[in-house]
Order: structure tokens, then C-alpha cells, then sequence
């Protein structure tokens, strides 16, 4: 069941049934408001500054007045919209119906962008995760985009479809661990793929098994609920713009195996499977939104658990390019089934490879939990994600694969162990784990480390699973051209 966020539509007028309308107002243009209300503005404190409000009723019959700051005219971007706008839609959660006017202030912003920003602003500001909620507390559910101009109907449209997109990741993200098990999680994406025109291909414990998926089986040993791998693929009409491969990391929930997790550790591990929420959540946003680009997601799943045969601390398995890997951690495990899917997705010969995984806490301890850490090869690549994650605000940093830490992995028992030497450099150990799994082609590494759940409100962000990536994913396959 898919989170009641507000639906967006399109109108060139503010019609009758809203309850609250929006007003954008730079900060150098204050006095525009008029003597009186620009003097109370000021009274209260309001500057223009982005992300600011101030409600201001109106009279009886007619909708309430929003005012949102949009920092210096001459300074309005995409990103300033977005914040605006989800600025403004925390003032009116109240409001069954409201209009903004925000995607009318452009200035040198694109006329589609601006709906897409405003789209995203709003809903993804609006969303609540609302499935176990008896008494549901968000009223708004429709928001009016007042714009005017050609493609702003197919502009809407695209952007709907790529919320559509962040809401099914975070709706993935949120669901609890035991009750999105591997083959729910499996079922919850071929119901997204029929629905998407996406092809879906499902793998049970047999047919990994026969596949020689060490790393899956390894993590999924102490585990009662068997594992899945699931193929999704999109094939656009016409001749394809490239071949792209994602994959994500899709632990359903993790214990940290027999190395385990403390108790507060394990509060948010349901959110461990952000990289593979992220992967479906750009998969569905594709054919909304009309991407040229031919993409495959390749997404691992399972639980890591604690049972009577659970993967032992220097345990050995071989993973399915046939390296041997010394386990001496079993809560380093998401690298352990990103191995086999990468091995997978190399063999397929696509033209690039980008994982995504929440795989350390290594990477939000250098880089904060507001944005994750970029690793790879291919300088082209690398900076088609950097600027899609400027684009869409999923902000990203770039790391680099020292090759003097890779004997770090060195093994005395098997090609390689699962853990570096110490406590330092976790992310980069991680990345270079990877890369031995990872081909010779173009390839990237997004760490999401804690960026995949937040414990406030801030832009688009909500307190909980964020869907982070899956937006950034989306925009670079929407404009990747090989």
C-alpha cells in the first residue's frame, strides 16, 4: 500500500476548493507586499530567507495566505524551489487542498524544472509512513502546481512519476524487518514491475544455490526466512541511449550475525536494505519518466541473523567469481552479497555499474548523515553521479580506493578477508572489497552510511526512512547517454 502523500495536478488558476495558497517572496523584494503587510512581515520576523513562512489569513471563505522566502531573486534555483516548497508544505499538513504558486516565480530556472522541484518539495515533505498508524494524522492530499506554458502537463506528469518513485523506496525502507522478509520484498517489486512494464526474474535458495551465490548463502545461513535475487529490466522504446546496471544492497534486516549488533544497534536495521529500496524506487520512476536509457537492477536479499548455523567468525566461502572470502566479521555482510550481484552484473557486459548500499558507519562518521560517500572507477561516471546528486539534493562526496590499503584484505587462510586491519578507514576498505567484484569496467560505490533514515524534518527530508538515491539514480539514468 503505497504512503498517502498529496497528489499533484496542474491549473493556470487557483481553484475554489483550496483552503491555503502559497505567495514566494525574495528577500530583496519585501516591500512588494505592500506597506502594511511588509511592515508585519518584518514585525515577525520574517525576512524572505529560503525556507522561511508566515501565514497570513485572510477573509472568511477565502484561502489563508502563505508567505515562503525565496532568498535573493537573482539567486533562485531548483534547489531553492524545492526547499520552498517543502517549507511551505509543512505549514498547510492541515489542508485537504492547496495551490502553490511557487513554480510561477522562475526566473532563470527552466519552466520544468521548476514544477519538478515544486512537486518534490511538496510531496516528499508531505509523506508519512502510515500503514501501521490507526488514526492517520496528515490531511493534505492534493496540491495544485499553478503554471502555465507548453510541456507543463508532460513536466507534472514526469515528476509525479519520479516521487512516485522516492515514496515507493521509503515505503520499502520503513516497512519493519519482520514483516518485509526476502520474499515479501521480492513479491512487493514484481508487483511494482507488472505495474511499471518492468520484466522481473525472481531467484529462490535452489536456483542461487545452483548459481554459486557464496556470499548470499554465507550471510543467510543463520537465518529461517530463505533468500531471494531480484532482476528487474527496463527496456525503453527505440534504441537504447546506453545499458546500465544498479545494484543494491538488500538486507532485510540485520542482527549483525553472530557478531552481533548491540540492542540500540539494531533499532534501525530495518533500513539496511536502503541501497535495494533505493535501486526499485528509481526502476519504478522510469517509464514515468521516459528514460531512452536501458537499465537493470540487480538486487540481493536476506536477513542476517543469529541461528544454529549462522556464518562462524573465520568461516570461508567462494563467492560467484570464484574468489574465497575469509569471514572475521559477519556484520560486514552487505559487501559479502553485493560480491555475488556485482559478479553477476559484470558478467552481463553493461556499460556501467553503480551499487548503492547503507554499508558502513565509516562513511557517516567522515561525512555526517546528510550525505553519502561516492567510490569507483571511471572519472566520466563519477561525475554523471555528482551531478545528479546536485540535481536532485541526494548529495554525495567523493572518496578515493587507496590501492596501498588494499592488503588490508589479505588473507592467510583464503584469497581475501572481509574486514581491514583496524578501526580506520572503514568506507575506503569497503570500496576496495568491492572492487574486486566489481570488473574492469566503469563502475561507482555509493556508501550510504546513515543517510538512508533521519531523526528530523529538513527540506524533503522526513523523520524516518528518507528513500535516499533513489531520485539520484533516476536523474542519472534519465540523462545518461553513453
Amino acid at each position: 500500500m503505497a504512503s498517502p502523500t498529496p497528489q499533484a495536478r496542474l491549473a493556470t488558476t487557483v481553484p475554489r476548493s483550496v483552503t491555503a495558497v502559497d505567495q514566494p517572496v525574495a528577500s530583496d523584494q519585501l516591500d512588494d507586499l505592500g506597506p502594511d503587510l511588509a511592515r508585519s512581515a518584518r514585525l515577525a520576523g520574517f525576512e524572505g530567507k529560503v525556507g522561511q513562512t508566515m501565514v497570513v489569513p485572510g477573509p472568511a471563505n477565502e484561502p489563508i495566505r502563505i508567505l515562503v522566502g525565496i532568498g535573493p531573486a537573482d539567486e533562485l534555483s531548483v534547489g531553492v524551489l524545492r526547499r520552498a516548497a517543502a517549507a511551505a508544505a509543512r505549514q498547510v499538513t492541515r489542508h485537504q487542498a492547496v495551490a502553490t504558486t511557487l513554480a510561477e516565480e522562475v526566473g532563470a530556472v527552466d519552466g520544468a524544472a521548476a514544477i519538478a522541484a515544486v512537486v518534490e518539495g511538496y510531496r516528499l515533505a508531505a509523506y508519512r509512513y502510515e500503514e501501521f498508524k490507526t488514526h492517520p494524522d496528515v490531511a493534505l492530499r492534493r496540491v495544485t502546481v499553478i503554471a502555465r506554458g507548453r510541456g507543463m502537463r508532460a513536466a507534472l506528469d514526469r515528476a509525479n512519476g519520479i516521487v512516485d518513485g522516492a515514496v515507493f523506496a521509503r515505503d520499502l525502507a520503513s516497512a519493519p524487518g519482520g514483516t518485509l522478509l526476502p520474499a515479501v520484498f521480492a513479491d512487493r517489486l514484481v508487483e511494482m514491475a507488472s505495474e511499471q512494464g518492468l520484466e522481473a526474474e525472481v531467484w529462490e535458495l535452489d536456483r542461487l544455490e545452483a548459481e554459486k551465490f557464496g556470499g548470499v548463502l554465507a550471510v543467510n545461513r543463520g537465518s529461517t526466512n530463505p533468500p531471494r535475487f531480484v532482476i528487474l529490466r527496463y527496456r525503453p522504446e527505440g534504441k537504447p541511449t546506453g545499458d546500465l546496471a544498479f545494484v543494491g544492497k538488500g538486507i532485510t534486516f540485520d542482527a549483525g550475525g553472530l557478531s552481533i549488533k548491540t540492542a540500540a544497534g539494531m533499532m534501525t536495521m530495518k533500513i539496511d536494505m536502503g541501497g535495494a529500496a533505493a535501486v526499485a524506487g528509481a526502476m519504478a520512476a522510469l517509464r514515468p519518466g521516459g528514460c531512452r536509457a536501458a537499465v537493470t537492477a540487480y538486487i540481493p536479499m536476506t536477513d542476517n541473523m543469529l541461528g544454529g548455523d549462522a556464518t562462524r567468525p573465520g568461516d570461508v566461502f567462494t563467492a560467484r567469481n570464484g574468489k574465497t572470502v575469509e569471514v572475521l566479521n559477519t556484520d560486514a555482510e552487505g559487501r559479502l552479497i553485493l560480491a555475488d550481484a556485482l559478479s553477476y552484473a559484470v558478467e552481463q557486459q553493461h556499460d556501467l555499474i553503480v551499487d548503492i548500499a547503507t554499508l558502513t558507519g565509516s562513511a557517516s562518521a567522515a561525512l555526517g548523515t546528510g550525505m553519502a560517500a561516492l567510490m569507483g572507477r571511471d572519472e566520466e561516471l563519477l561525475a554523471s553521479v555528482e551531478a545528479s546528486a546536485a540535481s536532485t539534493g541526494e548529495k554525495v562526496w567523493r572518496l578515493p580506493l587507496p590501492s596501498e590499503y588494499r592488503k588490508q584484505l589479505d588473507s592467510v587462510v583464503a584469497d581475501m578477508k572481509n574486514i581491514g586491519n583496524g578501526p580506520y578507514g572503514g568506507a575506503l576498505i569497503a570500496g576496495l572489497f568491492l572492487a574486486e567484484f566489481a570488473g574492469d569496467g566503469p563502475w561507482a560505490h555509493i556508501d550510504l552510511g546513515l543517510s538512508a533514515i533521519a531523526d528530523g524534518d529538513d527540506g524533503v527530508i522526513v523523520k524516518g526512512a528518507t528513500g535516499f538515491g533513489a531520485r539520484l539514480l533516476t536523474d542519472l539514468a534519465l540523462n545518461w547517454r553513453a
